[in-house]
């Protein structure tokens, strides 16, 4: 992928923007108003990133949602009538006629109370799954990829969803049951079986912001500590979450991009943060140390996708530059404080040992 050098600025976008789960596109909403449509980025290539409005005969509601899948198509979720129905659109090519086509997938009942939203995009690339939250229960819909059915009843109401492995099988939600919210384990492969995942203690609020299948890095939001703190841990590891003191920022920080490829070395792992409304932030855990670095103008709601060798891609578009991809490096950490130790002090002077009393 090439890149724009541009001047950056701390001012961002609220356009939804969701990068396919291997990088090759993304979709976002464009345009303003009432004349909203569906647009593909494409970001793996020879040349530059660039876009592909794909508008239909009708414009899209605002709280309209896409996802990029790795084969070029974009999911779209809407709200019609009665019900949350899902679709594929694409660029159709033909000289003459609609330049988008759209493949109905299926829908679910818009019942009282129930919220429905996409969740991340599925390791796979392919698969696409939403999140029903009701008063009681959640359910977890497969909307593409795969036979549109439900897939999982999870007792509770779950928020987030962050996926587990490369094989899209293990989904990790916040769930609030009783009072608390931990975040569990749902086994799409087994019916949607629940295990716990997070309990650092048993009154605290435990939620899972981002994982790496690849090294096991956990970033973690819990008030454990005796306020809600950013913290890291290590999936399947005895250690306990630790919660660096350099994440104690004064605006609230949410990691966004983990840096993949890196097989058991958690440590080393690039993390990328938005902090507060626009901010930007690149840490990594071995190193202890933040960097907090501008944003680049039009930055796309605070999203963004490393490489292995530890680059990290942020999508903007302006009106001089509608479609831009920055790349920056995770900057080197400073060295530790030197610590100097006072000299050693000066032996005390030998008192000279009388002649008659000296040792033979």
């Amino acid at each position: 992928m090439t890149v724009c050098a541009i001047d950056v600025t701390t001012t961002a976008t609220t356009a939804p923007f969701a990068i396919a789960a291997d990088g090759s596109y993304a979709a976002r909403l464009a345009g303003e108003g009432d004349a909203r449509y569906a647009e593909r980025w494409t970001l793996a290539g020879e040349g530059e990133a660039y876009a592909v409005p794909l508008p239909l005969s009708q414009p899209e509601e605002p709280d309209s949602e896409v996802l990029a899948l790795a084969d070029g198509r974009v999911l779209i979720h809407r709200r019609v009538a009665e019900r949350h129905a899902f679709a594929l659109l694409y660029p159709t090519g033909a000289a003459a006629g609609p330049r988008t086509g759209e493949l109905q997938l299926g829908s679910v009942a818009a019942e009282e109370g129930l919220r429905v939203r996409l969740l991340p995009p599925c390791p796979d690339g392919l698969g696409a799954f939403a999140l029903a939250v009701g008063d009681t229960g959640t359910a977890v819909w497969q909307v593409a990829g795969g036979a549109f059915a439900e897939v999982a009843r999870v007792p509770g109401r779950c928020s987030g969803g962050v996926w587990l492995d490369r094989a899209g099988r293990m989904l990790a939600l916040d769930r609030e049951l009783e009072g608390a919210v931990k975040a569990v384990a749902v086994d799409l492969g087994r019916g949607g079986e629940v295990s716990p995942l997070l309990q650092i203690t048993e009154a605290s609020e435990d939620r899972l912001l981002l994982a790496d299948p690849d090294s096991g890095l956990l970033l973690i939001r819990s008030d454990a500590p005796g306020e809600p703190r950013l913290g890291w841990g290590v999936l399947g590891s005895t250690r306990p979450v630790r919660f660096p003191e350099c994440l104690r920022l004064e605006e609230e920080a949410t990691p966004f991009a983990v840096q993949p490829g890196q097989a058991l070395m958690p440590e080393t792992c690039g993390v990328a943060l938005r902090v507060g409304e626009a901010g930007l932030a690149l840490w990594r855990p071995a190193d202890r140390h933040v960097f907090r670095l501008g944003a680049p103008a039009g930055w796309l709601g605070g999203t963004g996708l490393w490489t292995p060798e530890g680059r990290l891609h942020l999508p903007y578009a302006t009106p001089q530059a509608p479609c831009g991809v920055l790349g920056m490096n995770l900057p080197a950490a400073p060295p530790p404080p030197v610590r100097l130790d006072p000299p050693p002090a000066a032996p005390a002077a030998t008192r000279p040992v009388p002649l008659q009393q000296a040792p033979l």
